[in-house]
């Protein structure tokens, strides 16, 4: 509060409470909205991962006139704290010294109702990650149930999901003209809690339903999703006993010219003076450019379209090299930039070219089943500004690092050559995440066949530049509809195509995803099929070691593997010829 009053501010109109810690850069949502807030006019604090044993440490800044606006941080508070094994972390990249334990479980939950305490007269908004993915009834993996909305489990006023800087300069507003949180049932982009039910509103399958029917739960999903829309998406309804759950359709991207307005303020891009020890999530990011939102991949088990919409909003080049050429001239950056992009990188500038621009469109994604017809894929223009940004005065070296659509690279010939030639370093990250027909169909991600044309057009194009780069496949194992065998075959695809993976991600149920309704359902809500899940632990292992059968330590669990699903002979595909376990497959019996 001291630094407010150095300031001349004696009452704060509105208190960010996060559970990461305060870094002031345009990569974290809560001193994002802030400098928003406080270029219209608004007076903001922010008080970063607050003790949450009492409400002392949330009246640190006074109460606050207009509201508190709560977030758990940049990840939902359980997935940052267990894996998918339900085993804790023992650390956080968001934390100073990244040390576990700054945040609670719940963190949303545990702030709102800790902001009550201290101010119990005081709205709450809530939003980022955790309540965005959690506005409706949804399948909770920790507690493997359904939970009700954490609008009522947080008993807080608003609810903002998605990108909230349209949403939350609204609410300020209308409550600083006077009227109360309670009169704002129809902000788009937003959800809050109503008695009666709204004309034109579509009725979801209520709480109860969903809790005891896993077919209800599948068609509350897909009615959801295909109202995503921001231009024609329809009010949602989801009764919770005698209350209803109102989500207002989502709010419309910002323009260009909102975006460039938004990333010239004053960050400084540095952690608060305060801290001692560094921050691991700000070394990470600290020298990174974001040149757009949104992504219209619409992966299953990814958030980032259900959280920034599909479609993309980018800056305008201009804008782009202005803060590249910023950072640059920062002493800390010693002129290198580390990345250049967004959700997927090769997005930037995509735009819809259909006659409505997209207004009336349903589809979840713009790439899959096939790249459509109306979407213009920028390649020449996000290859010009990768080669302008490297060219700046004071700019040593630039990259992306953010994740790429190889489907998209296929399309953009430009974009592909400046990537390869002058923007990867050693190793270009892609996420295939599988290459098994059947799998990458439920994860609505491009098949085997496109990978393997992509990696051939990748290794063409470094040997013509001189250079020496490898390919980086991130692979999800234990996904809905992969069975054992399916992982067999995609270890064998991998050898052939002479890659190896040092990492791979267990696949986990985090809540709004559609792999997470198919993971709790067992069927896919859009074409009714069934769909294998597995479950077990074992299973699980016995999957992530089958891409992990060059290291000595997981070759007894790739063998248990190889003989559950009876492909013994398939060994030697794995190891080398002359390695046959069929012939011993009686005496391990």
């Amino acid at each position: 509060m001291l630094e407010a009053q150095k300031r001349g501010w004696q009452q704060l109109d509105i208190i960010f409470i996060t559970g990461d810690a305060y870094i002031d850069h345009p990569a974290f949502g809560a001193p994002l909205l802030a400098r928003w807030l406080e270029h219209h006019g608004f007076r903001v604090g922010i008080i970063a991962q607050p003790h949450w044993r009492s409400s002392d440490a949330f009246r640190i800044m006074g109460r606050p006139r207009l509201f508190f606006a709560v977030a758990a941080g940049a990840m939902d508070s359980m997935v940052a704290h267990y894996t998918p094994a339900g085993k804790l972390r023992h650390d956080d990249a968001y934390t100073p010294g990244n040390r576990h334990g700054a945040r609670p479980n719940r963190a949303t939950i545990v702030y709102t109702s800790c902001c009550k305490g201290a101010y119990k007269d005081v709205p709450v908004v809530i939003g980022g990650i955790e309540a965005s993915l959690r506005r409706f009834a949804h399948y909770d993996f920790m507690e493997d149930k359904v939970r009700r909305s954490i609008l009522f489990d947080s008993k807080a006023d608003i609810l903002v999901y998605g990108m909230g800087e349209r949403q939350i300069l609204e609410i300020a507003t209308r409550l600083k003209d006077g009227n109360s949180s309670d009169s704002m049932t129809d902000i788009r982009g937003t959800a809050v809690v109503v008695r009666d039910t709204i004309s034109g509103a579509l009725q979801l399958p209520s709480f109860d339903e969903v809790q005891s029917d896993r077919q209800k739960y599948g068609e509350a999903f897909k009615l959801s999703t295909l109202e995503q829309n921001p231009y024609s998406g329809k009010p949602l309804l989801q009764a919770h006993g005698d209350r209803l759950l109102l989500c207002n359709p989502p709010a419309a991207p910002l323009t260009t010219a909102e975006l460039d307005l938004l990333y010239a303020l004053d960050f400084t891009r540095l952690p608060h003076p305060s801290y001692k020890e560094l921050i691991p999530a700000w070394e990470q990011i600290k020298t990174s450019v974001t040149t757009h939102r949104g992504c219209s991949g619409g992966c299953a088990f990814c958030a980032i379209t259900s959280h920034q919409g599909k479609f993309i909003a980018s800056r305008s080049e201009k804008s782009v090299l202005s803060e590249i050429e910023g950072v640059a001239g920062q002493k800390w950056s010693r002129g290198s930039i580390s990345d250049i992009g967004g959700p997927t990188a090769n997005m930037f500038a995509m735009k819809c070219t259909a006659p409505d621009s997209g207004h009336g469109c349903r589809r979840s994604s713009c790439l899959y089943p096939s790249i459509c017809r109306h979407l213009d894929l920028a390649g020449k223009a996000s290859a010009r500004l990768l080669t302008k940004a490297r060219a700046l005065p004071g700019v040593r070296h630039t990259a992306v690092a953010s994740g790429i659509r190889f489907d998209l690279l296929l399309r953009q010939p430009e974009y592909f050559a400046e990537l390869v030639a002058n923007q990867v370093g050693g190793l270009l990250k892609v996420a295939p995440e599988h290459l098994c027909d059947s799998v990458t169909k439920i994860m609505r991600k491009p098949g085997g066949r496109l990978f393997a044309e992509f990696l051939e057009q990748f290794r063409q194009i470094s040997r013509q530049t001189g250079k020496r780069l490898g390919v980086v496949p991130y692979l999800i194992s234990g996904h809905p509809g992969c069975t054992l065998s399916d992982m067999v075959d995609l270890a064998i695809e991998l050898k052939k195509l002479g890659l190896r993976v040092e990492q791979v991600q267990d696949f986990t149920p985090t809540p709004g995803t559609l792999s997470t309704c198919i993971y709790y359902t067992g069927v896919d809500p859009f074409s009714g099929e069934a769909v294998y899940v597995p479950r077990g632990a074992k299973e699980k292992r016995l999957q992530k070691a089958l891409l992990l059968a060059h290291l000595p330590e997981h070759k007894k669990d790739v063998v248990e593997a190889l003989r559950l699903c009876k492909r013994e002979r398939d060994a030697s595909l794995l190891w080398g010829a002359g390695l046959n376990l069929a012939a011993n497959s009686k005496h391990h019996k």
